[in-house]
């Protein structure tokens, strides 16, 4: 069995059914991995399935519950893609636990003046329609747990806008806006928990392709923020909803 301590198990999420977008690298794989070694079922989702298949084994070598292979091509899937997928959850689990929403895309820095129109579409669309998309295709199975909980990954520039960001910062915000509206209607049920999370700037591939003259180890692996998103995933998190939350010492705040 690994000795690796990210996947330690703990227990805080067992018998959870987790969705988590993004887990083929960075911040999507350190929160699989995460959830797993909690205890949770991991559906571990991105674009390619043979992709995924070096974190289910990872998953599966450490003794952790067997993970699924969700593919989902977020820039290209249809409101149809979507809830296929959901129903392919349902037929296999029953009902979702958690969702968390941690894919994204920035491929690059502009100004307004000079984005093009079809890249501002795309970013937007992977951004903030496919989350929008796969949580509502969700929903139903959300409201047969007893528990769940939905955690969107927010960033910096999503809360104050920065220069150059463009449509990922305008993704961003509207993600805040998303969770603010699904928590507000989701509220009276208590059942269901709906909030958004910054990890802060993280050791991604994504940030290495923005800023290439960056020293990448300047900043924190994304394996040291996942106790947060568990936070928000278990009991922990209950009573929580509707927050604009940030990763402080570790833990959601």
């Amino acid at each position: 069995m690994s000795t690796d301590p990210s996947l330690t198990t703990g227990g805080r999420l067992q018998d959870r059914v987790i969705l988590v977008t993004g887990a083929l690298e960075g911040l999507g794989r350190a929160v699989a991995l995460a959830c797993a070694a909690e205890g949770a079922t991991v559906i571990l989702s991105s674009f390619d399935q043979a992709d995924l298949e070096p974190v289910y084994d990872r998953i599966l070598d450490a003794g952790h519950p067997e993970p699924a292979i969700l593919p989902l091509d977020l820039e290209t899937a249809t409101e149809r893609d979507f809830i296929a997928a959901a129903n392919v959850i349902g037929d296999t689990f029953e009902r979702l636990d958690g969702l968390v929403h941690c894919a994204a895309s920035a491929p690059f820095l502009s100004r307004i003046d000079d984005y093009d129109a079809s890249e501002w579409e795309r970013v937007i669309r992977i951004n903030l329609n496919a989350p929008f998309m796969l949580t509502q295709a969700c929903l139903p199975l959300l409201r047969l747990a007893e528990d769940a909980s939905i955690v969107f990954t927010a960033d910096r520039v999503g809360r104050q806008g920065l220069a150059y960001w463009g449509a990922y910062a305008a993704a961003k915000f509207g993600i805040e806006g998303l969770m603010q509206v699904l928590a507000e209607e989701t509220r009276e049920s208590g059942r269901l928990r709906v909030n958004s999370l910054d990890p802060g700037v993280l050791r991604t591939a994504m940030r290495a392709s923005l800023y290439p003259g960056e020293d990448p180890n300047s900043h924190p692996d994304p394996a040291t923020v996942t106790g947060a998103y568990v936070q928000l995933l278990g009991p922990d998190g209950r009573g929580l909803t509707g927050r604009a939350l940030r990763v402080e010492n570790g833990r959601a705040v």
